[in-house]
């Protein structure tokens, strides 16, 4: 067999493969995740100041709340794996749109950014947009804390 003929079929076989991946839901690997958009909004925030609201909406709602914006390669196999997978293992962690608990949300927002884990990097790649400056985080904790209450570190 030539090369030619060799990269053809590999090439085939790939594409073929893709197009295979696209017909597996993301509920059938783990149904826990399986991709059926977004859920209806429990919970209407009213958020300190406009600003803050502006912050937590670009860098944490589309995996916190159930407003996620769900961009075209979130429906090609298999990333659309992974953010399905994100999107609710954030929306399990916490919640904008279905909050259960406001105690320590603010110590535990700040404590995520201060360790930079939050937005997460892979997420950060395709949204640069959700990358904030210090002063947007302290903006953004001082807003929660005003909003949710909590302690003021006074």
């Amino acid at each position: 067999m030539n090369k030619r003929r060799a990269a053809v079929i590999i090439f085939s076989v790939l594409i073929a493969g893709f197009v295979l991946l696209q017909i597996i839901p993301t509920g059938s690997i783990n149904p826990d995740f399986a991709f059926a958009g977004n859920p209806p909004v429990v919970t209407n925030v009213q958020w300190d100041s406009p600003q803050t609201e502006a912050i937590v909406r670009r860098a944490c709602y589309d995996c916190h709340s159930n407003e996620t914006r769900w961009p075209w390669y979130s429906w090609i196999a298999p990333v659309s794996w992974l953010v399905s997978y994100d999107v609710h293992g954030g929306r399990d962690e916490m919640n904008f749109s279905d909050l259960g608990r406001t105690g320590d949300l603010a110590e535990d927002i700040e404590e995520v950014l201060e360790k930079g884990e939050m937005p997460l990097p892979m997420y950060l790649l395709m949204h640069p947009e959700a990358r904030l400056s210090s002063a947007e985080k302290e903006t953004l904790v001082e807003g929660v804390r005003n909003t949710f209450g909590g302690d003021h570190g006074d």
